[in-house]
């Protein structure tokens, strides 16, 4: 089994290569819930959503998120009543939130809403939620606690970060299946996601990262951060922000307590010494994942990685 934590547009691109890579079946996706947050009475799980979205085939591949070519009627309306329209969502969108919503208030988790609709929209992968209890990312900034979804998407990430906080830790624990999976996995792959939140918040859930420390699996990560900037979204603010380098070598450090492999771009080639004496082996490739050829074999370069490093 490979394991693959992922969160945000980078967690589902990488594992649309993993699965033409490896049977679907035999792939597992730990996807990053920290994002979630009601709108208009509506529970919106967006890493869950797009990973879902981009492996079905039917992901807005201008934005990395929604449907393809959805309307936009409901929040029209809803502007027209007086509602914030911030959080765009489409009408068809809409629809996958209301199901999700109404499954939770008939007494369903997480874990079995995500596999209900893993299952409607055809996949055959394994996708899991990080926790079934709620677990609130919120950045620290001059003008207070921001949920994420407030500080990116209504604030475009303009507040200085000053920490990052996982509301709910404390009461959470990982999902059914989520520690299990990585003892039992033969690799676990961390997805090029957003390392202090995407993969981070998956990382602060009680056991995860002892329980990586400990796997026989091989663990390797690919570094979001190509020539000193994101490919997409604020990961160099949140990294600055905590007193991280915003690079490959910064990635690396986070990891570096239970890392066996670093994939980094060709463009960073020449801080693989320094990466190496953090303690894993570094793999120097592209890792810019243009078309899904490039997805495709970056996920065979990483996996074969893997298999070196037994």
């Amino acid at each position: 089994m490979i394991v693959v934590l992922a969160g945000g547009v980078g967690g589902a691109r990488f594992l649309q290569g993993v699965v033409q890579v490896v049977p679907p079946a035999e792939v597992t996706a730990i996807v990053n819930t920290g994002d979630d947050r009601q709108f208009y009475g509506l529970h919106v799980s967006p890493d869950i959503d797009i990973v879902i979205y981009t492996l079905a085939g039917v992901v807005d591949e201008r934005h990395g998120w929604g449907i393809r070519d959805d309307t936009y009627h409901v929040m029209q309306q809803l502007t027209r009543y007086g509602h914030e329209d911030w959080f765009l969502l489409g009408d068809r969108d809409l629809a996958t939130h209301i199901h999700r919503s109404l499954r939770l208030r008939q007494g369903r988790t997480p874990s079995e809403v995500t596999d209900e609709l893993r299952r409607l929209f055809g996949l055959p992968l394994r996708i899991l939620p990080m926790s079934d209890e709620p677990v609130a990312t919120h950045i620290q900034t001059p003008a207070g606690l921001l949920h994420f979804q407030e500080y990116m998407v209504k604030r475009r990430c303009m507040d200085e970060v000053q920490g990052v906080v996982f509301v709910g830790l404390e009461q959470a624990r990982p999902a059914p299946g989520v520690l299990e999976a990585l003892r039992q996995a033969e690799a676990v792959l961390l997805a090029p996601s957003n390392p202090i939140v995407s993969i981070g918040s998956i990382l602060a859930l009680p056991g995860v990262r002892e329980t990586l420390q400990e796997t026989s699996a091989t663990v390797a990560a690919i570094s979001p951060i190509v020539s000193g900037a994101p490919l997409k979204g604020p990961a160099d603010k949140l990294m600055r922000g905590l007193g991280y380098e915003v690079s490959a070598l910064g990635v690396a450090r986070c990891y570096a307590d239970f890392l066996d492999v670093m994939v980094i771009d060709q463009q960073d080639a020449t801080l693989a010494p320094a990466i190496e004496a953090l303690g894993p082996r570094v793999l120097v490739t592209d890792t810019i994942m243009r078309d899904n050829q490039t997805k495709v074999r970056l996920a065979r370069e990483v996996l074969h990685s893997c298999a070196r490093a037994v």
